[in-house]
């Protein structure tokens, strides 16, 4: 069987062309197939000129901080990644993917840079219950584009230890955050531009989840 490639022909017309980047850690095929649900021509590669080329970008992520970018390292993606978002191209973050898109993340003790494209510092949740696993509501600003439509007590799929918990950076910054409450508060997702990610994972999300990601394709332009 041969892999296709992104827009090859025989491709849906006039759908998004989409990347779920492959670089060792994600729910890939989950990812892979929400998208496509959502009405995207999706291709799970590592393969980065076709991550640089493709109207959007998603950056799944599973596990450790310090392990999914030891991943982006090996892959050389960080660039990739960064020049989208500086040349205004669409890029979605979903949970550790969303947390290596900031400034560091400290596990354990142990401090791991990141990508430093949005401020601020993963740290693990105040919280008496770890990890925070289910379903949760979200606080989401006036003028979202991600929870667009949503009602404002839709639930979403959580798994996670870690958070960004101080909000201060990202607002001065001018990103839209969402937040949610887990005996603590945490950024949920945030919203800068062409840069979007959120902590929860859509793809296991159900209906709000497939609202979401819709809202998110309907930020991307076909052919970009």
């Amino acid at each position: 069987m041969t892999a296709r490639t992104l827009g090859e022909p025989g491709s849906p017309a006039g759908r998004r062309r989409i990347v779920v980047l492959d670089y060792g850690s994600g729910n890939l095929r989950s990812a892979e197939r929400a998208l496509a649900a959502a009405g995207a021509d999706v291709l799970v590669t590592g393969d980065l000129a076709v991550a640089a080329d493709a109207d959007g970008l998603v950056v799944p992520g599973v596990g450790a901080f310090a392990a999914c970018m030891a991943g982006i390292e090996a892959l050389g993606a960080g660039p990739v990644i960064a020049g989208r978002v500086a040349a205004g191209r669409p890029v979605l973050g979903i949970c550790v993917g969303m947390q290596i898109l900031f400034e560091s993340g400290d596990e354990h003790g142990v401090v791991t840079k990141g990508l430093g494209l949005l401020p601020g510092s993963v740290t693990r949740l105040a919280a008496v219950r770890l990890p925070h696993m289910g379903w949760n509501t979200v606080q989401a600003p006036v003028g979202s584009v991600l929870f667009a439509g949503l009602p404002a007590d839709s639930r979403f799929y959580f798994v996670h230890s870690y958070a960004v918990g101080d909000t201060a950076a990202l607002a001065a910054a001018g990103a839209g955050v969402t937040t949610a409450h887990h005996d603590c508060d945490f950024v949920a997702a945030v919203e800068r531009g062409p840069l979007s990610a959120v902590q929860f994972h859509p793809e296991k999300s159900a209906d709000t989840g497939a609202a979401l990601l819709r809202n998110w394709l309907n930020t991307v332009p076909a052919g970009g």
